[in-house]
């Protein structure tokens, strides 16, 4: 028998100084269960700093043909498309083809160094593309704050990131490795 998603109620609190983004989103996010709780909290992330009303979770890894993350235009166009992880060339090839915006949030440490080493050649002719590292200990600390009923601060100012769960405050800093033109 298959097992279901845990469900977890998330009240996410963003003061992105960067952006002038200031608001408070109630979601309800659907862990699959082969997901991590370092992967949770990174979509999560993820969706803080591309924050927008019109930003929503998707089914993400029961579904192949669908990003993480999306936002819509009211008429239907895909104007951001955010994957986590190690997408293939091919996926990111594609998701550039469909969408004006795409953003890939990698982790994984030095795994994620040789996916970059490997793709980044093939990926200069995408100028709508952002590729962005999260580093394995912030990551992995993000994991560790994960809780199915969790009040979430993030701040965001000048690049850098904190992250507040209860006492827990975990500072992540990102790093750009290829910026969208």
């Amino acid at each position: 028998m298959a097992q279901k998603s845990t469900i977890y109620k998330v009240e996410l609190s963003i003061s992105d100084m960067d952006r002038h983004y200031y608001e408070t989103h109630k979601l309800t996010v659907a862990k699959h269960p082969s997901e991590t709780d370092e992967r949770l909290m990174v979509r999560v992330l993820a969706f803080a700093l591309n924050a927008h009303e019109h930003l929503q979770m998707t089914k993400g890894l029961s579904t192949d043909d669908e990003p993480d993350i999306w936002q819509k235009s009211l008429s239907g166009e895909m104007e951001l498309w955010i994957a986590l992880g190690l997408p293939s060339e091919k996926v990111v090839r594609q998701s550039c083809g469909k969408a004006d915006k795409v953003s890939v949030y990698s982790y994984g440490g030095r795994t994620a160094e040789m996916w970059w080493e490997k793709i980044k050649g093939s990926t200069s002719r995408f100028e709508n593309l952002q590729v962005v590292n999260l580093s394995q200990k912030d990551t992995g600390d993000l994991g560790e704050l994960a809780n199915r009923s969790m009040k979430l601060q993030v701040n965001i100012q000048e690049g850098e990131i904190m992250v507040s769960v209860d006492d827990g405050i975990v500072y992540v800093t990102p790093v750009t490795w290829k910026n969208a033109t």
